[in-house]
């Protein structure tokens, strides 16, 4: 379809004003390491909430899963379900004041940080950094790839260049301004996404016919599912996948466990606990937060699903056979050919806040990571010299290259799978010793150690060499053992989170009774009140440039 050139123009400057603008006042701020870092530990509760929630959907909900929902069907509904109960409620209400208090007396400025300071280890912080700055830049590359094709398919300009262009849109004010930069710009970004998809959800529904006919319309489709998917266990596009079958176990133990439950150990996310000022913020966040994933990620799994019916009442084909098998162009296909110009436009601009929103909170989270974390505080031994603002920009940059290498490079079809992996790799490696750090006091350095590296080196060998979604295509099993896969069966279809969670878990646990316990001095400095829980007052903050992990 072709766009009003003028219009679109008008609208792009005026939506990049606000930007630059928000972004500004951010860095006004928050240009002393506390609000680089954490947006001065004073955000406003539903500047936290839009922001948590920007910065976990984006193009990988909208573009990427939404594709999915269009092959797979509706039962990814029950994925929203999961990202609102742990994503939202369980990690607002009870992960959230724990990490804010326990960060806060710790005086830790990132996530990797949080876990080094609790268990008294460089090591920790360093590991956990170079893990963050080595596999989010492919979780980045998807979210960078879902806004470029969208802005490929809407504008017919090349996908390079618009890749190229919307990169260095977000990049120019993530180095500049950091954290509080980044959470008023998605707060903005998270405001205009909520409108733009309810717009999308009305007008879906108005031209299909309805609420009910839409759905009853997809129902009747069952028969024209793919042979290849309903040999691997689609039951139609209302239903979900036969019990146990191949795409049963993806999408469960993928999809369901991996995006759901991972959501509660992204570092970009957890941090966010971290800058507001007290726990009542957080419980009021869950009001913000809930209905803004509600209708970001419930709209575009319904939406996807039921472009199967417009593509077969205008082509006569499914919404897969219509963009030849690869789900990343479904959505960008669907809102060009059915909705109004005008709403592409302005939808054009919510897809590019998802994308933005997502993307700048993971380049801030990859440069604090590789700058301060693994190169500052581990690898230097917190003796490098230079601030950590000017260290975290540097892993922004490093971190920024990386994931638009990747954009180019990654396989058709790979949004969906990449965020997965990488949720799925964080739940696996940080999880277990961060539920240990909230919840155990009797959890060691040792035995979070242990976790870290059997939960990260657990779920990577499983990628390689039995999960075949990933062991195939790379190959490495093949050329080492000459078979695709280590094990056969059912066994190929089970996620590593599966196996390498409950693994580290049990590692936690055995290693930890099987050393010494923190002294009880040290543990009564993590779980104090904060000033603010006792009277009111505000925290006094810790020169974080200066001060040194305690007791390494």
């Amino acid at each position: 379809m072709a766009v009003n050139t003028s219009t679109l123009l008008f609208l792009v400057l005026i939506y990049l004003v606000c930007i630059f603008y928000l972004a500004r006042m951010g860095y006004r701020k928050g240009s002393q390491t506390e609000g680089y870092m954490l947006a001065g530990r004073k955000a406003h509760p539903a500047v936290m909430a839009l922001s948590y929630g920007a910065a976990f959907i984006s193009t990988s909900a909208i573009i990427g899963f939404g594709g999915v929902a269009a092959s797979l069907g509706m039962g990814l509904l029950w994925l929203v379900f999961m990202n609102i109960f742990f994503g939202i409620f369980i990690a607002f209400v009870i992960f959230g004041p724990k990490t804010r208090r326990i960060g806060l007396n710790l005086g830790a400025v990132t996530f990797p940080e949080f876990l080094g300071r609790r268990f008294q280890s460089r090591f920790i912080q360093g590991f956990s950094g170079l893990l963050i700055g080595v596999f989010m830049p492919l979780y980045a590359g998807s979210v960078l790839i879902g806004a470029a094709r969208f802005i490929e398919t809407t504008l017919g300009i090349n996908y390079n260049l618009a890749l190229l262009i919307f990169t260095v849109i977000i990049a120019s004010y993530v180095l500049k301004g950091g954290l509080l930069s980044v959470m008023y710009v998605d707060a903005f970004q998270g405001t205009l996404m909520f409108i733009g998809m309810a717009l999308l959800l009305v007008f879906t529904y108005v031209k299909l016919g309805g609420v009910v006919g839409a759905h009853q319309a997809l129902t009747d489709m069952a028969p024209l599912v793919p042979q290849a998917l309903t040999d691997i266990g689609h039951q139609g596009w209302t239903a979900m996948p036969a019990f146990g079958s191949p795409l049963w176990w993806t999408m469960v133990s993928t999809l369901f466990m991996g995006v759901g439950i991972g959501v509660l150990a992204q570092p970009q996310l957890a941090v966010r606990f971290m800058t507001v000022k007290d726990d009542r913020s957080l419980k009021r966040a869950v009001l913000v937060g809930g209905p803004f994933i509600l209708m970001m990620a419930g709209v575009a799994y319904v939406v996807g699903a039921l472009s199967n019916v417009y593509f077969y009442r205008t082509t006569g084909m499914t919404a897969l056979e219509v963009v030849g098998g690869n789900t990343d162009l479904i959505m960008p296909e669907y809102l060009n050919s059915a909705m109004p110009e005008l709403f592409v436009l302005f939808f054009m601009l919510s897809l590019l806040s998802a994308a933005m929103s997502t993307a700048g909170a993971q380049f801030h989270a990859m440069g604090t990571a590789l700058g301060h974390d693994f190169y500052q505080q581990g690898l230097k031994d917190g003796k490098a010299g230079g601030s950590t603002i000017h260290a975290t920009r540097i892993g922004i940059a490093i971190t920024i290259l990386l994931s638009v290498i990747l954009a180019y490079n990654l396989p058709i079809s790979i949004i969906a799978r990449a965020t997965a992996m990488f949720m799925g790799l964080c739940t696996s490696a940080f999880l277990p010793i961060y539920m240990g750090a909230l919840f155990w006091k009797r959890i060691t350095r040792e035995g979070a150690l242990a976790s870290l590296v059997v939960g990260t080196f657990g779920s990577l060998f499983w990628l390689t060499f039995i999960h075949a979604k990933e062991a195939v295509p790379l190959g490495i099993c093949k050329a080492i053992f000459g078979k695709a896969t280590l094990l056969p069966g059912t066994w190929t279809l089970v996620d590593p989170i599966m196996i390498a969670t409950p693994l580290a878990f049990l590692v936690a646990i055995v290693v930890s009774l099987a050393t010494e316990a923190p002294s009880k001095e040290f543990l009564d400095k993590c779980y104090r009140p904060t000033p603010e829980d006792n009277d009111g007052k505000e925290p006094v903050f810790p020169n974080t440039d200066k001060i040194s992990s305690p007791d390494f």
